[in-house]
């Protein structure tokens, strides 16, 4: 008969188990799907607004618009909604006007009186524009090539609604710039391998492609539009389906932009993001919340059952399997996605991002900075 102690060991032995095959099949059900993919080849290339929302963002778009303007691409029109700037941005957006017969720029001018939020400003910019295919970036976001127009819209067919890409950050030193760029490449696995199999549930406003005619008959973003946040996740969340739904991350059709340089500023960036989480599909929130939580569980009853020595050899092994799976399903997607550098990080961020995000996600950000910030 077991005694108390090696009861609870021989529990948390299956708790383990348990643990490691919800992992498994993360692995290899969702995010292999990333590597497996291989999408169909289209030359349906319909016109195309992009739709580039900037506030203060004048060294920016000096350096990363042209690349969007010079898109080897048939017809396509550049919409910058230049949202009550106080730099030089005018006078940059001005010389491009110049330069660019198909860029156009909306301005929002400052009124003391009357606060908004981005989703202001994307709506000023899918009014202004004229084609139904939309495609979104940020300013401060690059194409990784002159492609990156094509590879985005050619995934558009009758039955088409929603394109999900790819929107990375350059890579930089040190070990924030490997985290931020861990955590983007890891949210990728879990969006485009859940769209992959059939369960749509956000994407990134650094590269989205939606209809224009969905966001008007959806009256813009929905039941979402009094929030802060949601500009981008949330009108996939609530309206994208398995039938509607593609994806596109080939090399060249990825963003690129430019990452927090300080721990508080990423911070802030995920508490935001974080705020539209509790509007997700229930489906959705408990597929999202399950595979951290299983991670924790799995590094915890591994670290009680390693330090007892219990059936260690088959702790081991089983540890070792998972982590096999793990590593070989991040080089794959790290090469798919250009993301070089991360694997060797990557089982450090691993143990300890859940925690991080846990602890981001239960700290509710403060009314001020929720309310009016958008980026």
């Amino acid at each position: 008969m077991l005694n108390q102690g090696n009861l609870f060991l021989a529990i948390t032995f299956w708790v383990l188990i348990s643990a490691t095959l919800i992992q498994i099949f993360y692995y290899l059900y969702f995010y292999l799907a990333v590597h497996l993919y291989r999408p169909e080849a289209s030359n349906n290339l319909q016109p195309v607004s992009v739709i580039i929302c900037a506030r203060n963002e004048a060294e920016n778009l000096r350096r990363f618009l042209p690349a969007v303007l010079e898109q080897k691409y048939p017809e396509y029109e550049v919409i910058v909604v230049n949202d009550c700037s106080e730099d030089n941005s005018y006078e940059v957006l001005g010389q491009y006007l110049l330069k660019y017969p198909h860029l156009k720029v909306s301005t929002i001018n400052k009124d003391p009186k009357f606060t908004h939020n981005k989703k202001l400003a994307q709506f000023i910019g899918i009014k202004a524009s004229k084609n139904e295919l939309l495609l979104f970036t940020d300013a401060d976001c690059t194409p990784d090539s002159d492609k990156w127009l094509e590879g985005m819209a050619s995934k558009f067919d009758d039955r088409t609604t929603f394109v999900l890409g790819y929107g990375g950050y350059f890579r930089e030193k040190g070990l924030l710039n490997s985290f931020i760029r861990y955590d983007s490449m890891t949210i990728a696995m879990q969006y485009l391998g859940m769209a992959i199999r059939g369960i749509p549930y956000m994407g990134v406003g650094r590269n989205l492609a939606y209809r224009r005619s969905l966001f008007f008959a959806n009256k813009g973003y929905g039941v979402h539009n009094q929030l802060a946040s949601g500009d981008d996740d949330l009108i996939v969340n609530s309206n994208a389906t398995d039938a509607n739904t593609v994806v596109q991350f080939s090399i060249g059709t990825h963003t690129r932009s430019v990452p927090a340089h300080s721990v508080n500023e990423f911070l802030k960036q995920k508490k935001r993001h974080y705020t539209t989480a509790p509007h997700y599909k229930l489906r959705d929130k408990i597929l999202l919340m399950t595979e951290p939580a299983s991670r924790i569980i799995l590094y915890a009853s591994f670290t009680v059952l390693l330090i007892n020595l219990y059936l260690w050899p088959y702790i081991l092994t089983v540890f070792g399997l998972r982590l096999i799976i793990q590593t070989t399903v991040f080089i794959l997607i790290s090469k798919k996605l250009d993301e070089r550098g991360i694997v060797p990080v990557s089982l450090f961020f691993d143990i300890f991002s859940p925690v991080i995000y846990s602890v981001i996600y239960i700290s509710k950000p403060g009314s001020k900075s929720g309310r009016n910030r958008w980026k």
